[in-house]
């Protein structure tokens, strides 16, 4: 079998092509900034490896497969969660899983279950002439509806200190008389100041609330009221 060589002239055209790719390409590569010096190599078939740094803006050589760029995660979210607002839950003990605490600085209840805050309702308890006794209470029995009067502690209904009112959603907390109970007339005083007469009076919808949820034998703590301590139970 017979072989041709490339004559003398051909070989001589192949080596100047050969020549002018890579005089081209060492004149792209050493137009770039010298910072690329971590560039990947780019290699260009029947000529040497050639480190070609990847420039912003600058275009993408025809046939030259782009090198995939590599990005740095952000680093995990160190932010704590913000904790519930609002008092410490009281450190007494329950059988029903529920705490309560009325707080007279802040004329609010709030409501704890299985450690865990619930609900904060607006309060109003007894004016300076009838504080509310401070101390740990435990709901009792409830009622629907009811009348409640002077009399049952001693105060004649028809004297200068007596009373008898229609009241819904009662759930006593004290043998004495104390109950907490929707008072839908002391709504403008809840949440800012004492009117009862030693009552914890909460909204309407709250009654209900509290007269639908919360099972007997529940610890109500009361918190700074100018009455005395609250020793019965």
């Amino acid at each position: 079998m017979l072989t041709s060589k490339p004559s003398r002239r051909a070989r001589r055209g192949m080596t100047r092509r050969a020549v002018t790719v890579l005089v081209g390409v060492v004149a792209v590569s050493l137009a770039l900034p010298m910072a690329a010096s971590a560039a990947p190599v780019t290699v260009i078939p029947g000529l040497p490896p050639v480190e070609v740094p990847e420039v912003p803006g600058v275009p993408q050589l025809p046939g030259v497969p782009s090198t995939p760029k590599t990005t740095t995660p952000p680093p995990p979210s160190t932010t704590t969660p913000e904790a519930p607002k609002g008092p410490a839950i009281p450190n007494v003990k329950t059988s029903t899983g529920w705490v309560a605490l009325a707080d007279d600085a802040t004329h609010q209840i709030t409501w704890w279950r299985n450690g865990k805050q619930v609900k904060t309702m607006p309060i109003s308890m007894g004016s300076n002439d009838h504080p509310t006794p401070n101390g740990v209470y435990h709901t009792k029995e409830k009622y629907r509806d009811m009348y409640m009067d002077s009399s049952t502690y001693g105060v004649p209904v028809d004297s200068a200190e007596g009373y008898r009112t229609y009241v819904e959603y009662a759930t006593r907390m004290s043998w004495d008389g104390i109950f907490i109970h929707a008072a839908p007339w002391s709504v403008a005083q809840q949440g800012r100041s004492n009117a009862s007469h030693g009552c914890i009076n909460i909204s309407t919808e709250n009654g209900k609330w509290v007269f639908n949820t919360i099972p007997r034998d529940t610890p109500i703590v009361v918190r700074g009221t100018i009455g005395p301590k609250y020793t019965g139970d």
